[in-house]
């Protein structure tokens, strides 16, 4: 009967364990590789330049379809999408006959920068940097360009933040560059107005490694080693979209595409110095960002020191006069000078005398100098 017992209670129990189970809302799955969603912009601002030597035609169109007649002009025309709405780039790139793979590199997000020439048209994904005046960090949006004949196709991913006003004012400049050579020197200006933005930012984390070493030499706080530690962080996502867009620059520079005209294979080159340079300026930047770890660790180190020293120091000249208490604080019945009408005096005399000639010691050895921080500002 015992037995009998014992099995139904352990029937109870696991049924109770499996409604207890099918109550919980199962959690989602977080794979690290996968990128976090980003926000989906409903609307999107699509901008047309068609232009020639001569002319040039500055249009906003209310409908997808208006961007359809300028796939056979004879002028250049560059379609300009501001927020990646789904439909409307696949209604757009379909129509100018756009591979399916690269609409989907298109629309997916955090894909490492790269170049491709696939059935006639050349697509490039680079990654344009710029620092959040509000919060002060590094931020990145993926932009998309495909050249085809006579037409160049880009796809910015935030409709708040457009990028491409100083080309807008050259192509509205008679005499421009832009205005007097094809689709492939558009396609350059595009994406050396991208990388000369990394010169930009990795200027201003120059500037922030400055400040931050400066304040490390006076004071060190937890404020100081969390703008670190942001720094790292940002030489990370720096290297992560500058590495890649040296093989992009690298790979245009040895094109052998028809689209791309052989005076304008110079230009890219010019922009693979650039990247090279800012990949170099990373590298350095993050060495130096190692250093201030360092630098911030010994400083702690230091301080700590400097606290032991000075603890250590007064232990010191309190343990004579600590000793000579204990000493004449003894039970015995037969002490030296305990009954003397100076003892008690002559022992306070004593217990300051030594640590007069102590401090006087540690002075000549030069304990009282601080030279591990000559420049420290006291707040």
């Amino acid at each position: 009967m015992a037995s009998a017992f014992r099995k139904n209670l352990s029937q109870l129990t696991y049924r109770n364990l499996l409604r207890n189970l099918a109550k919980q809302k199962t959690r989602a799955v977080i794979k690290p590789y996968e990128q976090p969603a980003k926000k989906t912009y409903l609307t999107a601002h699509i901008s047309v330049f068609d232009y020639d030597t001569n002319n040039i035609k500055h249009h906003k169109p209310t409908s997808i379809q208006e961007c359809f007649d300028f796939k056979h002009s004879s002028t250049i025309t560059w379609i300009n999408m501001d927020g990646l709405d789904k439909e409307q780039m696949e209604e757009i790139c379909n129509h100018y006959n756009i591979h399916w793979l690269i609409q989907e590199d298109v629309m997916s997000r955090g894909q490492r920068p790269k170049v491709d020439e696939i059935e006639g048209v050349v697509y490039c994904l680079l990654n344009m940097l710029f620092i959040n005046t509000s919060t002060g960090v590094i931020e990145e949006e993926q932009i998309s360009i495909v050249m085809g004949n006579n037409f160049v196709l880009s796809f910015q991913e935030d409709a708040e933040k457009d990028v491409f006003d100083p080309i807008r004012k050259r192509l509205h400049i008679q005499n421009s560059r832009e205005r007097e050579r094809g689709t492939d020197y558009l396609f350059y200006s595009l994406i050396d107005l991208i990388t000369d933005s990394y010169l930009g930012v990795i200027e201003n984390l120059g500037t922030q490694i400055e400040t931050i070493e400066e304040q490390i030499l006076q004071r060190t706080s937890k404020h100081t080693f969390e703008r670190i530690s942001q720094l790292r962080k940002d030489i990370i996502l720096l290297k992560r979209n500058i590495a890649p867009a040296k093989d992009v620059a690298a790979s245009l520079n040895r094109t052998e595409s028809e689209l791309i005209q052989e005076r304008t294979t110079k230009y890219f080159k010019d922009v693979y110095d650039h990247v090279v340079q800012a990949n170099d300026l990373i590298d350095n930047y993050r060495d130096l960002i190692i250093g201030l770890q360092d630098m911030y660790v010994n400083n702690i180190n230091l301080r700590m020191n400097e606290v032991m020293k000075t603890l250590a120091i007064i232990t010191a000249i309190m343990a004579p006069a600590t000793v000579i208490g204990g000493v004449f604080g003894m039970n015995f019945d037969i002490i030296p000078y305990a009954h003397h009408a100076y003892g008690f005096y002559g022992t306070i005399a004593v217990m300051i005398i030594i640590p007069i000639l102590m401090i006087i010691w540690f002075y000549r050895r030069g304990w009282f100098q601080n030279e591990a921080r000559p420049g420290r500002k006291e707040d």
